[in-house]
């Protein structure tokens, strides 16, 4: 028996990381309906945030040099428009944030303590007790939500699927996050926000929370929205590397203080690769790590001389994974590993958070609006996700024909048994070939493995939607980094080793287009 669909006079928020707490704020007093998989303030990649948001606020520097950064290390695809946009909002967030109470460090006059990191030209870096940025800055925001009484955060809830007619999307497919899964329900509000994450967890090896795996790009990509830069993918170099699945990430913020990186023969090797050593680009850095743990050189990230005893208080999720696996970082080096950490890609998104879908927004790592070319620039995804939140806010209430009321009832659903949910082995089994084939360094043979091994996972379980979506997202990945016969930014294939300057633009494909390369790729194979 099917559950009859659910309407609410509210806006539907799909997500419940940094972006979606902060457009369901701006969207108050407007009633909001936020759908979480976890409890509030689990299970988000904003809460693992380790070095923070960027923003030009120390002396000398200005929105306009932050916003050349970024060009820069974007790789010649950065949306030059898009990053003056965001760098000039960047102070008025921390502003709104340090309001609602997050606990910014400051330095003896109340200035904002600011920290160098990669590929900047300034310190830039506004943190929260040394690495504790975004666990802070959720807590602030979480702690905000849950005294609005327009907003409603449904927990134990996944996505999966978008309800689409005549190009606008309509409602949205529910059920159980449990293991057990449950059948589904749809839901239809007044206008859809997707803030769900992006898809660093679809790789074996990856710093990104569990239910990070693509399937808010993977759903809406299956409702026929266009992709944009899917093959951007951005390995952090420095995850430690001690066997734990997600990886624990070594901030970057550590090598901004003067942290070195050295192979088993304690020699320090990043000088030999570019003028800036350790804070070149993260790509740079990622491929460098990358190729001392398979040449067996061990690559560590050295600690002891630049900050020594200070990284225990000053750094503490730091200090803690150390701990945890047995490392003392004051007087041992730290191991590492090029770890799946940021998806430059995804649902392509206007200025004003709009998807190609009507009635569809998307803030946050689900989208791709041009801010990050093909190489992120670092602690630039949170203050991404604030800029388009707002932006996603003001479009929604615009786009209204109607002024919702100020109050709407509460949604509840009882979910019934016989959903299903994705089969470990088959989601383990598709994350090694991504980490295997789609990973730092790749090549035609590697990605075109990867997408026959997609295929075969994808047709052992077509039912299963959250799992659906996860190949969805693999394949678009796989299939754009085929595409793209070049190497820029994170997409760095050993076959086309050079960046060539005619393809120096972003991509967009829809996932129809990527299941023509996928299907073209097994009948080659035939």
């Amino acid at each position: 028996m099917v559950t009859p669909p659910i309407h609410t006079n509210r806006i539907i928020i799909v997500g419940a990381g940094l972006g979606a707490l902060y457009a369901a704020l701006k969207l108050t007093p407007r009633p909001v309906l936020m759908i979480s998989p976890e409890t509030l303030g689990e299970g988000a990649s904003s809460a693992w945030a380790q070095g923070g948001v960027a923003a030009a606020m120390g002396k000398g520097d200005t929105a306009a040099l932050h916003a050349e950064d970024t060009v820069k290390a974007g790789a010649g695809t950065v949306d030059a428009r898009v990053a003056r946009q965001v760098t000039e909002e960047a102070r008025a967030h921390i502003a709104a944030l340090t309001q609602l109470g997050t606990p910014f460090d400051r330095d003896d006059d109340g200035g904002y303590v600011l920290s160098r990191e990669a590929a900047h030209s300034f310190a830039r870096v506004v943190r929260v007790h040394g690495d504790q940025a975004g666990r802070e800055i959720m807590e602030a925001l979480i702690a905000e939500v849950e005294q609005t009484p327009s907003v409603q955060v449904m927990e134990g809830v996944l996505a999966t699927r978008l309800e689409v007619k005549d190009g606008n999307v309509t409602g949205i497919w529910i059920q159980s996050s449990s293991k057990d899964a449950s059948r589904p329900v749809l839901i239809s509000g007044l206008a859809y926000l997707l803030a769900g994450g992006g898809s660093g967890g679809l790789f074996a090896l990856t710093t990104n929370p569990p239910r990070i795996r693509g399937q808010v790009i993977g759903f809406a990509a299956r409702a026929g929205a266009m992709m944009a830069d899917t093959e951007f993918v951005q390995f952090h170099p420095t995850a430690l590397d001690v066997g734990k699945d997600p990886a624990p990430l070594a901030t970057e913020a550590l090598r901004g203080a003067g942290a070195t990186l050295i192979n088993k023969d304690g020699k320090r090797f990043m000088l030999d690769v570019h003028p800036d050593a350790e804070l070149a680009p993260r790509d740079i850095v990622a491929r460098a790590i990358f190729a001392h743990t398979q040449a067996g050189m061990r690559p560590m990230l050295d600690t002891r001389d630049a900050i020594g005893a200070k990284i225990i208080e000053e750094y503490p999720a730091v200090a803690k994974y150390c701990e945890d696996a047995g490392i003392d970082p004051v007087t041992e080096p730290i191991p590492v590993a090029a770890a799946a950490h940021y998806h430059m890609g995804g649902i392509d998104t206007a200025a004003d958070g709009r998807a190609s879908l009507g009635n569809l927004w998307v803030c946050g790592e689900a989208s791709s609006t041009g801010l990050h070319g093909a190489n992120r620039l670092a602690s630039n995804g949170l203050l991404e996700a604030l800029v388009y939140a707002r932006s996603c806010a003001e479009s929604i209430v615009g786009s209204l024909s109607v002024e919702p009321a100020k109050a709407a009832d509460a949604i509840s659903v009882k979910f019934k048994t016989g959903g299903t949910a994705p089969k470990p082995e088959l989601v383990a089994k598709l994350r090694k070939t991504m980490t295997d084939n789609v990973g730092v360094v790749r090549n035609a043979a590697g990605l075109k493995k990867a997408l026959l091994d997609i295929a075969a996972l994808e047709a052992t379980d077509k039912d299963c939607e959250p799992f659906l979506n996860m190949t969805a997202t693999a394949t678009l990945i796989a299939a754009a980094a085929l595409l793209r016969k070049e190497s820029r930014g994170g997409h760095f294939r050993d076959d086309f080793p050079d960046a060539k300057p005619d393809m120096a633009h972003r991509s967009h494909v829809t996932l129809e287009q990527a299941m023509k390369v996928r299907t073209k790729i097994f009948e080659e194979a035939q």
